[in-house]
């Protein structure tokens, strides 16, 4: 028994330490980690990745909130989109066969695979538009010389419901749906790259939160396989998150591609032969 939490332990410690430096979260690795290596079934591997989510959000954007760079304003609007979106996919998670959502995972693999391609920085947006003023949604970040930049934020309906589609899939899959996440707030309503990312941090653990609860309440968390995983993904979550400043991001960028793509054949192929 020992074996197997340790073994379990430092598969997680390598979800979470790949996760962050990939800036995916470990959800997306430890799903398939548990399925593939471990052999756990698809339902527990999605209820024990968003405990682990959780944990590993609400140690990674404590910096992010406290150096500013989260508009916590937004997170909050749109974090009714994604908890709605993510109790709905928690509770339809427990009546769709294994291979449907084998097969979901590969395609937002994909799409993981093809965000972290393509990703780049928006020019900033001056003023928001009429109803993002009304709520107050703009904000600030410093620039090269440390004055502070105002920008603006846009299209708040078509962000949140892209949201509601990133709760979902992140109840359905026990993933943070961070590229989701990130898409909409840099595509959808313009915001500056590293404050989609950084809010995005915050809101995951929010996500995967409410799916879990559903989860949770099922009794479809196995505590033996939540508890090493939520340590090692938070343990190698915070190794990888110190290492980050001195990588090389564009290689890195190009590996974890080639990673999200392999995962996605093979949990594709596990879907298709189990039809």
């Amino acid at each position: 028994m020992l074996s197997i939490l340790g073994w379990l332990f430092a598969l997680a410690v390598g979800a979470g330490f790949v996760g962050s430096l990939s800036g995916l979260g470990g959800g997306v690795f430890i799903v398939p980690g548990l399925v593939l290596l471990a052999h756990v079934p698809m339902y527990a591997a999605v209820g024990a990745s968003l405990i682990s989510v959780v944990a590993t959000s609400a140690g990674a954007s404590v910096a992010f909130v406290r150096d500013g760079w989260t508009n916590l304003r937004v997170a909050m609007v749109l974090e009714c989109a994604t908890v709605t979106g993510a109790v709905s996919g928690a509770y339809l998670a427990g009546y769709l066969p294994p291979w449907v959502l084998e097969l979901l995972f590969a395609v937002m693999m994909l799409q993981s695979a093809y965000f972290s391609l393509t990703k780049q920085d928006t020019e900033l947006l001056s003023e928001s538009d009429k109803l993002c003023s009304w709520l107050r949604l703009g904000g600030e970040i410093p620039d090269a010389g440390g004055q502070s930049l105002h920008y603006g934020v846009a299209n708040i309906p078509g962000g949140a419901a892209l949201m509601v589609l990133a709760g979902i899939m992140s109840g359905l899959l026990g993933i943070g749906s961070g590229a989701l996440k990130v898409m909409a707030m840099d595509y959808l309503m313009r915001l500056p790259l590293k404050v989609s990312s950084a809010t995005s941090n915050f809101m995951i653990g929010v996500t995967a939160g409410a799916g879990a609860l559903v989860f949770l309440a099922r009794g479809a968390v196995p505590g033996a396989i939540a508890a090493p995983v939520a340590l090692g993904v938070t343990g190698g979550a915070l190794v990888g998150s110190r290492i980050l400043p001195y990588a090389n991001v564009r290689a890195l960028r190009m590996m974890f591609v080639v990673i999200l793509v392999l995962i996605a054949v093979e949990m594709g192929w596990r879907a298709m032969s189990g039809l």
